[in-house]
């Protein structure tokens, strides 16, 4: 499970900021109980976060930053060898953030008895800067290892302590400047850090829109056409089109055809008998928007991952977006803890007749672009909205921020004066 994930230096994102799951005194009951304990109290995290702000305002560079994160663990130590330095996206407005380092880090629970671990790393174009893992077995605090670049040859690695066994100076030795030390053990088999790697690999799935859907139905197909995944997922795909509310009466799968022409939807039709429609040529493309995010869906349900999805809304009707948050709260749907923490511009997920707030208070965070174009992100509860509040209306209404700086007619007022100066 992800407690928390913190960025500075990347994309629009200049300050360090903090996107936390953990749950507040304002959670209204959609938080799950951990097991462990910070500072003697028990940690409840929360199974989903919604992120709302303006058009450019950096909502999608919070999602971009942890993929990012993900993307170094992944290949730091073969992709970045192929050049010099270390591939970043520091923020672009200020030549002075050039100069500073871009920083990730995430607190996780992993394991079957949740242990909590806090790792990060600081990058600059050359090398990097520095890189961190504590645990907190029992819930005291062991420093796995601490790395900083700026120590003298051959102190750059600290290993205080017994938490991190076995051939630490060795992985050390084989660590470039420019590759991280996590990526290197779990490369060679490190037991302890490979459980921590893994996480970055498997548990964290990123869907975008546009161009992204096409993957991500072939992802849905494999689920449907493969002979030990099928008896699984088919009842569950078949089940989530249906209360969808597309027309849809079920699957047909035909292992005879070639691989992109194996599923037809089968349609209600006037005669009784369900008709098979072309996934290319008939089929709308709110049906193949959902069909495509159905098998990234299921599979982080399954797993218990992260799902990170940057405009939930599009091409998704409100009740439908407000449905997807649901089967992440709900226990008895949810039962392994997968976490989904997304983008929208819809508001009427803050709460409506229509959709009855899905979102806790605490669940809601809300991006906004300074002058400078720096992004703040930050959560709506700084606010301190009463749990009978109306957050959408609060919302529309400017009270918590994230909304464009237009006032009512602008748009039509700025075109108007530009015609009247052109005649």
């Amino acid at each position: 499970m992800l407690l928390r994930f913190r960025v500075a230096n990347h994309r629009s994102i200049r300050a360090d900021h903090e996107l936390s799951l953990v749950a507040t005194e304002f959670n209204e009951g959609t938080a799950r109980l951990t097991g462990v304990r910070a500072e003697g109290r028990p940690i409840s995290v929360l199974p989903v976060v919604g992120i709302f702000g303006a058009n450019a305002s950096g909502k999608s560079n919070v999602l971009a930053a942890l993929h990012a994160m993900r993307e170094a663990v992944r290949t730091s130590l073969a992709e970045w060898a192929q050049g010099p330095g270390v591939p970043r996206e520091p923020f672009a407005l200020d030549p002075a953030a050039r100069d500073d380092t871009t920083l990730f880090e995430v607190d996780l629970l992993l394991g079957k008895r949740p242990v909590r671990y806090t790792y990060g790393f600081e990058l600059s174009d050359e090398r990097v800067e520095a890189e961190w893992l504590h645990a907190y077995p029992h819930g005291r605090k062991q420093v796995w290892f601490d790395r900083e670049a700026e120590r003298e040859a051959g102190e750059e690695f600290n290993f205080p302590g017994e938490g991190l066994k076995g051939g630490k100076d060795r992985l050390a030795g084989f660590t470039r400047p420019n590759s991280l030390f996590l990526t290197v053990a779990a490369s060679l088999n490190h037991p302890q850090l490979t459980a921590i790697h893994r996480w970055f690999l498997d548990d964290i799935w990123t869907v975008l829109p546009g161009d992204d859907a096409a993957r991500r139905a072939e992802h849905t197909r494999r689920r449907l056409t493969d002979p030990i995944s099928r008896h699984r997922y088919q009842p569950q795909i078949e089940a989530l089109l249906r209360v969808a509310d597309l027309g849809v009466a079920g699957v047909h799968i035909d292992t005879t055809r070639a691989a992109d022409q194996q599923i037809r939807l089968l349609h209600h039709s006037g005669t009784g008998e369900p008709v098979p429609l072309d996934f290319g040529r008939q089929e709308s493309l709110g049906t193949f928007a959902w069909f495509s995010f159905l098998g990234p869906l299921l599979n982080v349900l399954d797993e218990g991952s992260v799902l990170l999805v940057d405009e939930l809304d599009a091409s998704l009707h409100p009740v439908l977006v407000g449905e997807v948050v649901r089967l992440f709260q709900d226990p008895a749907s949810n039962p392994r803890g997968a976490q989904l923490i997304f983008t929208t511009h819809d508001a009427t997920l803050l709460g409506t007749s229509m959709v009855d707030r899905p979102l806790d208070r605490d669940q809601v965070w809300l991006t906004t672009k300074r002058r400078s174009g720096e992004t703040e992100l930050y959560p709506l509860i700084d606010a301190r909205p009463r749990k009978e509040e109306n957050l959408e209306r609060g919302y529309l209404r400017g009270r918590y921020g994230g909304l464009p700086r237009v006032t009512s007619g602008e748009l039509a007022r700025e075109v108007a004066q530009v015609l009247a100066a052109a005649e």
